[in-house]
C-alpha cells in the first residue's frame, strides 16, 4: 500500500497509521500500513494529513498526476498512464516522485535527498556524479540530505531518523507486496554496472533505469521510474 493508504487520517481502517509521535510502530513491509521512510516525509505531509480522508486522497492524487505530466509531457501522458502510471497513482505510491527527483537532480542535485530519505537504495544513482568526477554536484546532494536530516531531528528529536535507520526494509514475499521475483542482491550490482557505463559514455538515460533496478522492491508500478528518459536527456543538454 502506498502513502495514500498510510498517511491520511479520518478512515477507520487506518487508525494505526503512522504519526510523528511514533512513526515506526508499523515498520515491516509485510504490514499493510507499514511506514519505511524517513520521518522527514511525514513532517512534510503533516499539513495535508490533517485534512479529511477524501481531501487528502484528492490532493495526493493531484500531486502524482502533475508529476506524471511533467515526466511524460502532455502528448505522452496517456501512454505514461497506460505504462503502469495509472497503477502508481491509484496505489498512491511514490515512485513517480522519485523519478521527478532524478530528473531535477541533474540541474539541482539537492533533490536527490528525496531519493535517499525515502527509497534509499536508488541513491546509487549518485554514482553518475562520482564516476564523472562532478564532485560539486555529489557534495550538494549529500550535504542537502544531511541538512534535511539535521533539521528534521531538531524538529522531532524522538523516534526520528535513528528509528528509521533501524527499521527493516526487506520486501515481503506475501501480504500486500507483490514484487517482481528478482532479488535486490542481483539488481543492485546490475544497476551499479549500468550507471558506471552510462557515466563514462554520456547517456544520461541510464540513470532512471539504474534507479529503477535499485528499488528495494521492484514491482510492475515501479517501472514508471524509467519514464523520465527524455526528460533526463533534456536536463543534461539544455
Amino acid at each position: 500500500m502506498g502513502p495514500a493508504g498510510r498517511f491520511g487520517h479520518g478512515r477507520p481502517l487506518l487508525t494505526g497509521a503512522p504519526d510523528l509521535a511514533n512513526p515506526y510502530l508499523h515498520s515491516t513491509w509485510t504490514d499493510q500500513i507499514a511506514y519505511p521512510y524517513s520521518p522527514v516525509f511525514l513532517q512534510i505531509l503533516q499539513p495535508i494529513r490533517l485534512l479529511p480522508w477524501q481531501a487528502f486522497m484528492a490532493i495526493w492524487a493531484a500531486i502524482l498526476m502533475a508529476a506524471m505530466v511533467y515526466l511524460t509531457g502532455p502528448r505522452l501522458i496517456l501512454l505514461g498512464l497506460a505504462f503502469f502510471g495509472l497503477m502508481e497513482i491509484w496505489g498512491g505510491n511514490i515512485e513517480i516522485l522519485v523519478a521527478v527527483a532524478v530528473v531535477l537532480g541533474f540541474r539541482w542535485p539537492a533533490t536527490w535527498s528525496f531519493v535517499l530519505l525515502t527509497k534509499v537504495t536508488p541513491g546509487v544513482g549518485l554514482l553518475w556524479f562520482a564516476v564523472r568526477r562532478e564532485w560539486r554536484s555529489l557534495a550538494i546532494a549529500l550535504a542537502a540530505t544531511v541538512v534535511v536530516v539535521v533539521v528534521s531531528a531538531a524538529i522531532q528529536p524522538t523516534h526520528g531518523d535513528a528509528g528509521w535507520m533501524c527499521s527493516p526494509r526487506t520486501p515481503a514475499r506475501n501480504g500486500t507486496w507483490r514484487p517482481l521475483p528478482i532479488p535486490l542482491a542481483v539488481r543492485l550490482p546490475a544497476a551499479v554496472l549500468l550507471l558506471i557505463w552510462g557515466a563514462r559514455n554520456e547517456p544520461a538515460l541510464v540513470v532512471p533505469v539504474g534507479v529503477m533496478l535499485a528499488l528495494p522492491a521492484l514491482w510492475y508500478g515501479g517501472l514508471t521510474s524509467c519514464w523520465p528518459r527524455c526528460r533526463c536527456w533534456g536536463a543534461v543538454v539544455d
